[in-house]
């Protein structure tokens, strides 16, 4: 069995109606996808406790970036931009062999602590307002 190096796993969004465009320096990408709730359905017959799958609470997506402020097309200033936006915007991200997620969220950006020797990070939260969808790369 040979493994997958997340090497090249990128970030991408799209404004309405353009193609994705992707975001530089990505450092980490968050769990995608998320676990149901259990709704407990025990009845005074049964003799154990029993369950069925709830919703799931896919919570909120945290994407860890190299801080980049230099030009107007940096990552720091187009996810900033997208926050004071105040849009639903679209998401993928794609792993090396072609396999993707892709969701529509808010975007929260907020500037990491700073350490001495250090590179300085920002954190883009992404707010789901949709599920994420398995995107398969196709033969």
């Amino acid at each position: 069995m040979a493994g997958l190096l997340s090497k090249d796993t990128t970030l991408s969004y799209k404004a309405s109606g353009s193609t994705y465009t992707e975001l530089e320096h990505l450092m980490e990408v968050p769990e995608m996808g998320g676990d149901p709730e259990k709704v407990e359905v025990t009845t005074l017959a049964s003799s154990v406790k029993q369950y069925i799958p709830g919703i799931k609470d896919l919570g909120d997506l945290t994407f860890k970036f190299l801080y980049d402020n230099e030009t107007a097309d940096s990552n720091y200033r187009i996810l900033q931009g997208l926050q004071d936006a105040g849009e639903v915007v679209e998401f993928k991200v794609e792993y090396p062999d072609g396999t993707g997620h892709e969701f529509s969220a808010f975007v929260n950006v907020k500037m990491d602590a700073a350490a001495v020797n250090a590179a300085m990070t920002f954190t883009a939260g992404m707010s789901l307002q949709s599920d994420i969808d398995v995107v398969h790369p196709t033969p």
